[in-house]
């Protein structure tokens, strides 16, 4: 059976549902692609990639996207065949070498999309190897890509393409940055919209100016808003300790209703979610029938934290449980860790009295 391409750079289809059309700013002006499209020195562009959008619905793109189209795969002959979203770009200038590139999609095991980067020749460049982490949520990751000769960035992925949402992409420039020794080269490099640098379990136990970190799980672990749906760490600590930080990342959570955390079966209240600027694309709103405010997700991964105070907590073994907001669904989190801060002789404190 002869595969079909379709245009979405102008035009987004698929078989059956017309999707998002994309304007770029020359054919607004009343000029033609070929006429407009210059060296990117700058600038972002969300691309939409649903296959359900309304027909005629309009999404603007920068002139340095020149097209995309879509391939879908024969899923009926070969259902790990792969569906292709292509994006073509106008070639960068020499202080924009490097582009962000971030793919919004539903983290299922069997259909993990891929990046992957070609020149004009079509050889290939980069390729990413599979995305996320079978999580079955909604969620988001990240690449850069080096641009000397790249003009087309795939995204491919297994079966039908339905459950990619979009891509962020940004121009990036290169210039010499210090970061400390703690932090990797790649984990310094601030990310669009983001607040925080990636969060990484501790591989060791380690102790600086009487705080301990520990690592309680570097694993994925599955939450909901049951107890019977909470994620349980146990460790065990020598003496109590002045107070304790509970840090870690949650995919997918409900912005207004934060997980909440449990010290020895203390509820200690919600964790503080660390939020990107709301222009992140990330943010995705959902409408219920009997509530009039919209609810939002983020489709990606947030830091959490919440203090932990003293006295629920003790020498021995300490369990503590994860849950998710009461009005959330489900969610997953990673790289949990505490810290545990004890006095140290050069510990910085005031002695007030009483009135």
């Amino acid at each position: 059976m002869r595969q079909r391409i379709l245009t979405l750079g102008l035009i987004l289809a698929t078989r059956v549902l017309l999707a998002q059309e994309a304007v770029n700013g020359a054919s607004v002006n009343g000029q033609t692609p070929a006429d407009s499209i210059v060296a990117p020195v700058s600038g972002n562009a969300w691309i939409d990639l649903r296959q359900n959008a309304k027909p005629g619905a309009v999404q603007n793109v920068p002139n340095w996207v020149e097209a995309v189209t879509f391939s879908p795969a024969d899923t009926q002959t070969d259902p790990a065949a792969l569906s292709v979203f292509r994006i073509r770009l106008a070639r960068p200038s020499g202080h924009s070498a490097i582009l962000f590139f971030r793919l919004f999609f539903n983290d299922q095991t069997t259909t993990r999309p891929e990046i992957v980067a070609w020149d004009e020749s079509g050889s290939q460049v980069l390729r990413s190897g599979p995305l996320g982490a079978g999580i079955d949520l909604e969620s988001s990751e990240s690449l850069m890509i080096p641009m000397h000769g790249v003009t087309t960035v795939d995204v491919q992925v297994p079966g039908d393409g339905n459950r990619v949402r979009g891509a962020y992409l940004e121009w990036m420039t290169s210039s010499e940055l210090a970061h400390t020794a703690s932090v990797g080269s790649q984990d310094a490099v601030p990310q669009p919209f983001a607040t925080t640098l990636p969060l990484h379990a501790p591989t060791e136990d380690s102790e600086e100016f009487g705080t301990v970190t520990a690592s309680l799980s570097a694993d994925l672990a599955r939450i909901g808003p049951t107890p019977e749906q909470s994620a349980v760490f146990q460790f065990g600590i020598e003496s109590q300790p002045l107070l304790a930080l509970v840090t870690f990342e949650i995919a997918n959570p409900r912005i207004d209703s934060p997980p909440e955390v449990i010290a020895n079966g203390q509820n200690v209240g919600a964790a503080s979610l660390i939020m990107p600027g709301l222009a992140d694309p990330a943010y995705r709103g959902e409408m219920h029938r009997i509530v009039s405010q919209m609810q939002f997700q983020y489709t990606g991964w947030l830091r959490a934290q919440k203090i932990v105070p003293a006295s629920a907590l003790h020498s021995g073994t300490n369990d503590i449980a994860i849950v998710n907001g009461a009005d959330a669904s489900a969610a997953v989190i990673r790289a949990t860790q505490v810290q545990l801060k004890y006095l140290w002789e050069k510990s910085d404190y005031i002695l007030k009295p009483d009135r």
